[in-house]
C-alpha cells in the first residue's frame, strides 16, 4: 500500500481516469456496433450515417489516448471498406 501522500493521490487519480476511460471505450464500441448492425442489414445509407459518427468518436478517443491511433485508423479503414462493398 502507498505510504506517500503523492502516491495516494496518484492512486485516486488513476481510479478516476480508469472510470472515465472505460466509459469512453464503451461509448466507442457502441458506435462501432451500430455501424456493423447497419452493414449486416445491407442498409448503406444508415451505415454511412452511423459510420460518420463512429469515425469522429474513434478519432476523438485516439486523440485523448483511450484507443491507440493506429488501432482507430485500422478500424475506420475496415469499416469503410465494408460499407463500400455494400
Amino acid at each position: 500500500m502507498a505510504n506517500h501522500k503523492s502516491a495516494k493521490t496518484r492512486i485516486r487519480r488513476n481510479n478516476k481516469r480508469n472510470i472515465i476511460n472505460s466509459s469512453r471505450r464503451s461509448r466507442v464500441r457502441t458506435f462501432i456496433k451500430k455501424v456493423i448492425a447497419a452493414i449486416n442489414e445491407n442498409n448503406k445509407e444508415l451505415a454511412q450515417a452511423s459510420f460518420k459518427v463512429a469515425e469522429s468518436e474513434l478519432m476523438r478517443a485516439a486523440r485523448i489516448g483511450v484507443v491507440e491511433t493506429n488501432k482507430a485508423s485500422r478500424i475506420v479503414s475496415r469499416l469503410s471498406k465494408k460499407i463500400k462493398a455494400l
